[in-house]
């Protein structure tokens, strides 16, 4: 039985039920409930708070968790990265008011900066030969210096709207942060054996995610012209109709680029174009 540390609550919890969900692993969460088996694959979720999972990884209360990157980094614990995962993306930032003339990093010397990530921001204070005071607080840090407690801030930042709710502006980025899969570095070869066979399921739908498998009939003539618009995984899958002269193609596409293409698609007169959601994909 493999032990993975998931956050109890958030968009990093919701994206990764997510994930293990689309693995087809069920898992039954109730209410209060910290430990709870996979009914259908031998792992179980152990529910923690986020700042709480790189040390559970590292001491071998979990084997495995699902962590922001952000949170490995700041708690320096003893754990393997296995999986970036591509979810959950932000960036570690400092931020000053918006009134502020910035000319550079330098400005910091000598400031007060609030932040709940202090060994991330001391590190990068120290590579820029920075003498700042740092001041930990949790919770509302943008708050900070509106209230007087800071000059500046160090936080999390994704869209960037609270920093423009609080009058401030983000004016250095330290670190960009995604959803990470970490492993205690002692697992034995059967907890290897189960991590390998949950990364196989990660991949098979991380792959399909914002993939569609496009079908249209095109005349055998303008078969080259339309593998150079679809690619596919290696080379289209190209099948004779009964009508001569004509074929089915058969490929994979980012659905974010098939309205980009479409009209060229329509011009080298393709017809009955499908598109196809794909749920798991194998490379």
């Amino acid at each position: 039985m493999l032990r993975i540390a998931v956050q109890a609550k958030g968009r990093l919890y919701e994206e990764t039920m997510l994930m293990l969900s689309e693995s087809s692993i069920k898992i039954e969460s109730g209410k209060r409930t910290l430990l709870i088996p996979a009914k259908n694959f031998p792992i179980e979720v152990l529910f923690l708070r986020d700042d709480d999972i790189p040390q559970a990884v590292a001491s071998g209360i979990a084997d495995v968790g699902v962590v922001g990157e952000n949170e490995y980094a700041e708690k320096q614990e003893d754990a393997e990265i296995v999986k970036r995962l591509d979810f959950s993306k932000c960036r570690l930032s400092l931020a000053i008011p918006k009134s502020i003339d910035y000319q550079g990093v330098h400005w910091f010397e000598g400031k007060k900066i609030a932040t709940s990530y202090p060994v991330i921001l001391e590190n990068f204070l120290k590579k820029h030969n920075i003498q700042a005071e740092i001041h930990v607080i949790t919770g509302s840090v943008e708050i900070a210096p509106g209230i007087g407690l800071a000059d500046g801030i160090f936080d999390i930042v994704s869209s960037g709207s609270t920093l423009v709710s609080n009058n401030l502006k983000e004016v250095e980025v330290v670190m960009k942060s995604e959803a990470i899969l970490i492993a205690n570095k002692q697992l034995n070869s059967e907890k290897r054996a189960i991590l390998e066979e949950l990364l196989f399921r990660f991949n098979a739908y991380k792959n399909a995610e914002g993939k569609k498998y496009i079908i249209l009939n095109i005349s055998n003539d303008k078969i080259d012209a339309v593998c150079k618009l679809l690619p596919g995984m290696k080379s289209p899958t190209v099948t004779p109709l009964a009508e001569e002269g004509w074929s089915s193609l058969h490929s994979v596409i980012e659905e974010k680029t098939f309205w980009d293409i479409i009209n060229q698609l329509k011009a080298l007169g393709a017809e009955g174009i499908l598109v196809v959601p794909i749920e798991k994909m194998i490379l």
